[in-house]
C-alpha cells in the first residue's frame, strides 16, 4: 500500500496518469496502453513497474488468444481518496483508503439522501447505463455539496489558525518554542511525539523535556487567565496528556 507522498509522486508523471485514467475503466495490456498513449512498450512497461511498486495497480498473467505464452495484464484495486490543503497558516496531505464492501455495508455511514442509490443497486452485478447515469449524477451532487461544506470548514481552520499564529508569534520569543505549539496545533486530538519534535530541531532529550515544561505551564497559564480560574494538578496527570510523554528533569 502506497503512502499520500508515494501516490503523489506517481501521479505527477502525465504518462502515469493516462495509465491510471485507462486501468481505472478495464484492465489493459501493455502493448494496448502504449498505442493508446502513443508512448513506446519499453517506457509503458517503466511506467507500470512503478505504479505496481508503488501498490497502485497489480498485474495477473493469461492465457493468451493465439496459444502463445500467457500476457501481463494489468488493473488498478486499491481506492484512496488523496486531499491537499495549502494556504497561508494551511497545509496537510492526507492518503485515505475508501471504505470496502458492498453497498449496504456502506449505509450507516452515507449522508441519507444517498442510502437510497445503495439500496437500488445492492446485489446486482449489472445495471443499465441509463439508471446508472441517474445515480452517478444525484451522487456527484451529494459530493458536490460535501465539497462545499468541506471547503467551508477548511476556510474557517485556516482563519482560526492564522489568529493563532499571530498569538504564537507574539508570546513565544524561540523558534523551537514556536514549532512545539505548531506540532500541537497541527494535531490538537494527539498526544505530541517529544522524540520527533526533538529530531526535527536539533535537540536532546533533556533539551526537549525543558522545553515542554516552559510552554505547558505558560499554555496552563494562558488557560488559566482565560477560564478566570486555576486548576492545580501534578505533572504526570492526564490532564496534561496533549504534551505528551518525556522524561522530567530532576
Amino acid at each position: 500500500m502506497s503512502d499520500a507522498s508515494t501516490t503523489l509522486r506517481l501521479i505527477q508523471n502525465e504518462v502515469r496518469r493516462g495509465i491510471l485514467e485507462r486501468l481505472v475503466r478495464e484492465p489493459h495490456y501493455p502493448m494496448q496502453l502504449a498505442e493508446l498513449l502513443n508512448v513506446s512498450q519499453p517506457a509503458i512497461n517503466k511506467h507500470l513497474k512503478e505504479l505496481e511498486r508503488g501498490g497502485l495497480v497489480t498485474k495477473e498473467k493469461v492465457p493468451s488468444d493465439k496459444g502463445g505464452p500467457p500476457k501481463r495484464i494489468y488493473s488498478v484495486t486499491q481506492a484512496v481518496s488523496v486531499r491537499v490543503d495549502l494556504g497561508p497558516d494551511l497545509f496537510r496531505i492526507e492518503q485515505r483508503d475508501l471504505p470496502k464492501g458492498g453497498p449496504m455495508r456502506l449505509t450507516s455511514t452515507l449522508p441519507e439522501n444517498a442510502r437510497h442509490v445503495a439500496e437500488a443497486v445492492s446485489g446486482r452485478k449489472k445495471i443499465a447505463v441509463g439508471e446508472g447515469i441517474e445515480h452517478l449524477r444525484h451522487l456527484s451532487e451529494s459530493l458536490d455539496a460535501l465539497d462545499r461544506e468541506r471547503d467551508a470548514l477548511i476556510a474557517l481552520h485556516q482563519q482560526v489558525q492564522s489568529r493563532i499564529s499571530a498569538a504564537v508569534e507574539a508570546d513565544f520569543e524561540a523558534y523551537e518554542e514556536r514549532a512545539l505549539v505548531h506540532r500541537l496545533l497541527e494535531s490538537p486530538n494527539e498526544r505530541l511525539d517529544t522524540l520527533a519534535l526533538g529530531q526535527h530541531l536539533g535537540l536532546g532529550r533533556q533539551e526537549v523535556a525543558a522545553m515542554v515544561d516552559e510552554v505547558g505551564a505558560r499554555l496552563e497559564r494562558q488557560l488559566a487567565e482565560r477560564a478566570g480560574h486555576v486548576l492545580a494538578v501534578k505533572p504526570n496527570s492526564d490532564l496534561r496528556w496533549w504534551l505528551g510523554s518525556v522524561k522530567r528533569r530532576r
